[in-house]
C-alpha cells in the first residue's frame, strides 16, 4: 500500500497555496470580479484554478532546505505577504476606476448635475449620475478590453516580481503605494479635460449673450444649453476614455509584472 508523508503532501500544497491566497485577496477588493453581485464561492473556485495553474511558477520558499511547514512561526508572514500582495494589486485596478469616475464628477459639476445625486451602496458614500455612468462605462469597457485578463496576468507575473518570502512590507515599501493617489486627480483631470474647455466655452458664449442682451433671463437659458452641449460633449468624448484607462491600468500594474 502507498503512503503519503508530510513532506510530500507540502510538496503539492505550497505551491498552489501561495497563489491561491493572492488572487483569492485580489478577487476581495478587484473592480468588477470583487463585486458582491459574484458569489463567494465563485470567486474561491477562480482562485484554486488559478492557483492551480500558476504553481508551477511559484518559486517555493525554503527553510533549511525543506518546504516550510504550514503549521510553522514562519508560514504566518508568508501568508500575511500573499494577502497584502493581492490587495496592493486590487487597490491599484481600483485607484484607475476611482480616476473615471472622478471624471464624471468633474464633468457633472461642469454641466450643473451635480445635484443629481444619490446613495452608492459600494463606495457607502453620495455619488453622482455622470460618476456612476462613467463607473459603469468603465466597467464595461475593462471586460471588453480584456483588462481583467490583464490583471489576471500580472497576478501571476507578481509571483516572480514579488516571490513568496518572509518579509511581509518589503514590497510595499518599495512600490509606495500611497503615492499612487495622485493618479486619480492626473487621470481624471486628463480624461475630463475636453469636457472642462467645451463648458468653457460655453460659459464665455454665455457670458457675452448676458452682456449683449441684458433683457435675455440668462439663468432659465443657461442651464439648458449647458445640459445640452454637456451630453453631447460626453458623448463624443467616450471613444477616447479606452486610450488613457488602458495607459494607466498598464502604468500602475507594472511594478507587478
Amino acid at each position: 500500500m502507498m503512503g503519503l508523508d508530510e513532506q510530500q503532501i507540502l510538496a503539492w500544497l505550497t505551491p498552489v497555496l501561495w497563489p491561491f491566497l493572492r488572487v483569492l485577496a485580489l478577487f476581495q477588493v478587484m473592480p468588477v470580479l470583487g463585486q458582491r453581485i459574484v458569489p463567494t464561492r465563485v470567486r474561491v473556485a477562480l482562485s484554486l484554478l488559478i492557483g492551480m495553474a500558476a504553481s508551477t511558477a511559484v518559486p517555493l520558499p525554503l527553510h533549511e532546505g525543506r518546504p516550510i511547514p504550514l503549521d510553522a512561526a514562519l508560514a504566518v508572514p508568508l501568508v500575511l505577504q500573499q494577502l497584502l500582495v493581492g490587495w496592493t494589486l486590487g487597490f491599484a485596478v481600483r485607484i484607475v476606476f476611482a480616476a473615471v469616475e472622478f471624471a464624471g464628477e468633474v464633468a457633472g459639476l461642469q454641466m450643473g448635475l451635480n445635484f443629481a445625486g444619490f446613495f452608492d451602496p459600494l463606495l457607502a458614500s453620495q455619488a453622482t449620475a455622470t460618476s456612476r455612468y462613467f463607473g459603469n462605462l468603465v466597467s464595461f469597457l475593462f471586460i471588453a478590453v480584456g483588462g481583467h485578463l490583464t490583471v489576471l496576468a500580472a497576478v501571476v507575473q507578481s509571483l516572480q516580481a514579488v516571490p513568496v518570502a518572509p518579509d511581509p512590507l518589503g514590497f510595499i515599501l518599495q512600490l509606495q503605494p500611497w503615492v499612487w493617489g495622485a493618479e486619480v486627480f492626473r487621470l481624471g483631470l486628463w480624461i475630463a479635460l475636453p469636457l472642462i474647455g467645451l463648458m468653457l466655452m460655453v460659459n464665455l458664449m454665455l457670458g457675452i449673450v448676458s452682456r449683449v442682451a441684458p433683457q435675455a433671463n440668462i439663468f432659465s437659458l443657461g442651464f439648458p444649453v449647458t445640459l445640452s452641449v454637456g451630453l453631447l460633449g460626453m458623448v463624443a468624448m467616450l471613444p477616447s476614455l479606452q486610450t488613457p484607462f488602458l495607459a494607466a491600468l498598464e502604468r500602475l500594474l507594472s511594478p507587478f509584472q
